[in-house]
């Protein structure tokens, strides 16, 4: 066993569990560093007073993908997690009270937008077939693809840009859709994943495609069981995972990745590193610039995502007229993006994401009661906000508003509120700028322009997460983990 190769990989997010869980099954010995007291990256949990929230991620759209990292070791998901399948998936509540539930079938969605603008039937299954044609050509061809030279790029750019990719979500949608209260619940997705849906790549549309496949599943316990399940097949397969234990230094010798030093200045060898870290601070903290070509300092500079405010909290009486996901839309959308991703200020109004898992597994919360997270696009950190005096102030205007529309008397009955900023993803998470997700999912940022999985300049050194090929988003960060399987060889067949 001490004969084989070994590897690092520096995060225990979703990334950084498939990527290790990847190599262990072809024979890699692995050791798993992570910062905090529990696996999960972005995927913690928390618990106030007998409530429990997911602390990121609430949703599973490309089970296959979990499923595949059960089945690397002969098992089964379904003995580990349940899945459960969510109906609606959204439910889009407009500024002037108006409801669209978004979810079920594909006769389903139609009656619903019938009801909205009956025009916008044939549209939609216009919008759709797009989106089953952009799901063929970026996700099922090429999301486990490695984009590190240029020429596959280009081999694949015509094929994109036969589908329109250089146009926009909102764009793509605009296209097909007349109605603006549909143009804006099917542009919505990329928030999602930290883009404005008005720069965002219109690759992004294949989410609509990609949902109607597999539908839209909620874990069972939550995205903490999905850790729990992973957590406990690593260790069940020998890799070994280390928590509290920050990466400070990535060790380079002769130009190739030797191993790492943790804080506490204690130095680990190995053949191979994978790092799960926020590559923007990967290269700007943890690899000295010398090492670095001019296409990663290029890079460095690149758009980032926007930063999160999420707030969580109980409630002492359910609201069981409420779906497990509501998209909450303010009256303003362009605009309010626009004082978000390009004037970084914080605006008065928001939309929000509203997420009541408690309609789906009453164990989150005590008999009686509901578990509720909110999560609002805000600035990232270059919007210079003072999150000491804004936070509570946010927090305020959130409840406020649920209050008089979706959450009749909110602040009579809720309890055990705690809330994250910007400030905290960058604290807890070491995410560049507080981001939420990393460099933003534009056209000029997809692919080979993206961080590339088998890092620039350093050889022996791989990169998964939201920040690489292909993006953020649990499939995201898990297709990354899998272009590993296209670069690292099995141990047997690596040379030292």
């Amino acid at each position: 066993m001490n004969d084989c190769p070994s590897a690092i990989v520096i995060g225990g997010g979703f990334g950084g569990i498939a990527a290790a869980l990847r190599l262990r099954a072809r024979g890699w010995r692995v050791v798993l560093f992570d910062r905090a007291p529990m696996l999960g990256g972005r995927a913690q949990v928390f618990e106030r007073e007998g409530f429990r929230h997911d602390a990121g991620p609430t949703v599973i759209t490309a089970p296959f993908l979990i499923d595949e990292l059960f089945a690397l070791f002969g098992k089964r998901r379904e003995d580990f997690v349940e899945f459960i399948p969510l109906s609606p998936w959204y439910r889009f509540r407009f500024a002037d009270g108006d409801v669209f539930d978004y979810g079920g079938s594909v006769e389903d969605t139609l009656a619903e937008i019938q009801r909205i603008e009956p025009s916008d039937v044939a549209g939609y299954m216009n919008l759709l077939e797009h989106s089953r044609r952009m799901f063929d050509t970026a996700f099922t061809a090429l999301s486990d693809q490695p984009f590190h030279e240029l020429p596959t790029m280009l081999r694949q750019g015509a094929a994109l840009a036969q589908l329109r990719a250089y146009k926009t979500v909102w764009g793509m949608v605009s296209h097909y859709l007349t109605n603006p209260k549909l143009r804006q619940a099917f542009s919505i997705q990329p928030l999602l994943l930290g883009g404005d849906p008005f720069e965002t790549t219109s690759i992004y549309s294949l989410i609509h495609y990609l949902e109607r496949q597999w539908g839209v599943l909620f874990a069972k316990g939550g995205a903490g069981a999905i850790i729990a399940a992973l957590a406990k097949l690593m260790a069940d397969q020998g890799v070994d995972i280390r928590l509290n234990s920050t990466v400070e230094r990535v060790l380079i010798e002769n130009g190739a990745a030797r191993g790492v030093r943790l804080s506490s200045g204690e130095i680990i060898a190995s053949d191979i590193v994978v790092s799960n870290a926020d590559p923007m601070y990967l290269y700007r903290k943890m690899i000295d610039e010398s090492a670095q070509p001019l296409s990663v300092r290029l890079k460095k500079h690149a758009k980032l995502s926007m930063g999160l405010f999420v707030l969580y909290f109980g409630t002492r009486r359910q609201y069981k007229d409420v779906a497990h996901h509501t998209i909450w839309l303010g009256a303003r959308y362009r605009e309010l993006l626009a004082d978000i991703f390009q004037r970084r200020i914080l605006p008065e109004d928001f939309s929000l994401y509203v997420h009541r898992p408690t309609a789906t597994d009453e164990s989150f919360a005590p008999p009686g009661c509901d578990s509720f997270y909110v999560l609002c696009p805000v600035p990232n950190l270059l919007g210079k906000i003072d999150w000491a005096v804004e936070g509570p102030r946010l927090q305020a205007r959130i409840v406020k508003a649920l209050g008089a529309t979706l959450l009749p008397g909110l602040g009579e009955v809720m309890t055990a509120d705690f809330f994250m900023t910007p400030e905290d993803f960058a604290s807890r998470y070491l995410s560049f700028a507080g981001t939420g997700f990393s460099i933003a999912p534009l056209f000029s940022q997809s692919a080979w322009f993206r961080f590339h999985n088998r890092a620039e300049g350093v050889a022996n050194l791989y990169l998964v997460g939201a920040g690489t090929h292909p993006g953020a988003g649990i499939p995201g960060v898990l297709c990354s983990a899998k272009v590993l399987d296209r670069l690292i060889p099995p141990a047997a067949a690596f040379v030292r």
